[in-house]
């Protein structure tokens, strides 16, 4: 079973590029350390306040990795708005 979670940011503090990567940067280090998951920017435009973050772990049980991805998605909005930004729109896919 592979569970993939979609976070969509939005990072209205953020006055350039290089604000953007501070916020994104910091919310997959935190992530990758505390549950050990895979997670990488997956829509890498220009614009500096938009910004979407893929999140992979892989199990034999469905119902481990939906309580995983829970436990994610609620760390991440907690980092997200630590870091001056809101998580807009997530949702998980299992395959």
């Amino acid at each position: 079973m592979i569970a993939f979670l979609t976070l969509e940011l939005q990072i209205e503090a953020a006055q350039s590029l290089k604000d953007k990567r501070q916020v994104v940067r910091s919310v997959k280090d935190r992530l990758r350390a505390q549950f050990n998951v895979a997670v990488a920017e997956l829509d890498a435009n220009g614009l500096w306040n938009r910004a979407t973050i893929g999140v992979v772990s892989v199990s034999d049980s469905r119902d481990y990795l939906d309580g995983l991805m829970k436990n994610v998605e609620r760390s991440a909005t907690r980092i997200a708005n630590n870091s001056g930004a809101d998580v807009s729109d997530s949702f998980v896919e299992f395959l």
